[in-house]
This record gives structure tokens, sequence and C-alpha cells, in this order.
């Protein structure tokens, strides 16, 4: 029993093919920048445009859920018992 050639196939994109385009400019680039803060954690909550005028910022939807986390502790607590 003779086994079949199997053709390989191409990969669909170059592998080795330089995809950077001319007008990125690196230089002023400082490597790890933002790594710390990365490193530490973070949630991205995407905000729906009708509440935008709202939340404008972050420091805006931080200062919200400041206000309304002792409400939700207090009810979590009161559900529980």
């Amino acid at each position: 029993m003779k086994k079949s050639k199997r053709k390989v196939s191409e990969p669909k994109y170059p592998i080795d093919e330089d995809t950077m385009r001319a007008e990125y400019d690196f230089s002023g680039a400082v490597r790890g920048k933002t790594a710390a803060r990365y490193a530490e954690g973070s949630n991205v909550v995407l905000i729906d445009p009708d509440v935008l005028d709202v939340f404008p910022d972050a420091d805006a939807v931080n200062e919200a859920l400041r206000a309304l986390a002792p409400v939700i502790r207090r009810r979590r607590k009161s559900s529980r018992g």
C-alpha cells in the first residue's frame, strides 16, 4: 500500500512580509512605558452612547460607582441574613 503524497498548502498570509506602514513613527517611543500599569490589571467597560453625557471619562464613572458602592454593599448584607 502506497502512502499518498499530501500537498502542503501555502499559508493564507505570507509570514515574513513586512506590514508596517511607512507613516508609523516609533522613534520617540519608550519600551514598557505602560507595562507596570497593565500588570496591575484593569477592567475595560464600554459606556453606552446614551449615558456619555453623564459619564464623559473614567473619573466620572469611578466617582459614580464609589457613591453607589455603599448602597449595594448594604443591600447585599441585608439579603444574606
